[in-house]
């Protein structure tokens, strides 16, 4: 009623019973009124203190500890899960959010270290399309989504704006989830007609992409099913739902799943062989935390580089790609404030101190409800 009653703000959505408020919704108003900016200020702030300010202390353990438990047989792509508490959704993509992940600390003495794959969702999406222009970026170590805004609009990477980047990259991560031109309209707030235009040249400059797009979802309505590159299945009847909306979805899984579950079948066979090799090198290093892309450790200095060395080698070599994996190590006194660890000149890491105003970059948070 204040909102678009009151201060006659438009309303652009509904709910079965009532004009919708959602955080959609709110986001294409704030710039219309302060009100709306404060409205979901107050929600971030109500969501991080009822979910993880208040209810994750009275699950720490006699050993001041946190003690999760993963599933493997929830999610239907092959990613763990986490409850009880859930420790895979500790906030980082804000500033008050990354103040949750400060409370992790690692005991007196003790470091955390924290490895995480980069863009590996887009490299297996080269590898499984066999696109030569991405295969060709990331072995050239390019900015992948400066390079796409500068194929798909016909531009010197060097004259790509903040916005035409921004674009490029949800459509890079969005099209792994079949995002459709009104997802990405939804996602970057722009008309439907531009971001049918983008996702058009960005098929054009990508024909291996739009391939298996296409090639995928016959396959997957032939045989029922998709698999990822180490073959675990995901049986797909929406395909052959009668709802035309169940279809659709059914076409987005067809795409996502061998990408999103060949990520997940390669950090766990990481894991396993990391398990291996730490046993085996009686390190006193743990691993403590999986957060889909990441592992996260408990080590010693003296240890450090060795578990650095360790971890690095066995994540970028899960998987059989056509393109590089790599991994980002950070290292820290807590899982918020880490810097970067890099190979030394001689031998070794070396530790890179990170500014803590900087902003790190994010993969966008899709889902297949997004696209």
């Amino acid at each position: 009623q204040v909102l678009f009653d009151e201060l006659g703000l438009p309303s652009t959505k509904r709910t079965k019973t009532a004009r919708s408020t959602d955080a959609s919704v709110l986001e294409e108003l704030k710039a219309q009124h302060p009100l709306v900016e404060m409205i979901l200020e107050h929600r971030q702030l109500a969501k991080l203190k009822s979910t993880y300010a208040d209810a994750l202390p009275g699950l720490v353990d006699v050993d001041g500890r946190l003690h999760t438990t993963y599933s493997q047989a929830v999610a239907a792509t092959g990613r763990l899960s986490s409850t009880d508490p859930n420790l895979q959704n500790i906030p980082i993509r804000t500033a008050l959010g990354r103040r949750i992940r400060s409370v992790f600390v690692a005991p007196p003495g003790k470091l955390l270290l924290a490895a995480d794959y980069s863009q590996v969702e887009l490299r297996i999406l080269a590898h499984v399309s066999g696109d030569a222009g991405l295969k060709a970026a990331f072995a050239a170590g390019e900015d992948i989504h400066r390079s796409t805004a500068a194929r798909v609009l016909g531009i010197a990477p060097e004259a790509v704006t903040s916005e035409q980047r921004s674009m490029a990259k949800m459509v890079n991560f969005g099209v792994a989830y079949g995002m459709s031109d009104f997802g990405l309209a939804e996602r970057l707030h722009i008309d439907r007609e531009t971001a049918r235009q983008f996702i058009n040249d960005y098929f054009a400059a990508y024909e291996g992409i739009r391939r298996y797009t296409v090639e995928i979802r016959i396959l997957a309505r032939d045989q029922g099913y998709v698999t990822t590159l180490l073959g675990r299945r995901r049986y797909l009847p929406e395909l052959t739902a009668r709802n035309s909306a169940l279809r659709a979805a059914g076409e987005r899984m067809a795409i996502n799943m061998p990408i999103q579950g060949t990520a997940a079948d390669g950090i766990k066979l990481a894991m396993v062989r990391l398990d291996a090799a730490m046993r085996e090198r009686e390190l006193r290093s743990r691993m403590l935390l999986q957060v889909h892309d990441e592992l996260v450790f408990e080590t010693d200095a003296d240890e450090r580089d060795e578990l650095a060395a360790l971890v690095a080698t066995a994540m970028e070599a899960a998987l059989p790609l056509d393109v590089p994996l790599t991994v980002d190590l950070k290292v820290g006194t807590d899982w918020d404030r880490m810097d970067r660890l890099v190979p030394a000149d001689d031998e070794g890491y070396r530790v890179v101190k990170v500014d803590p105003t900087e902003v790190v970059e994010e993969e966008p948070v899709l889902a297949l409800a997004d696209a």
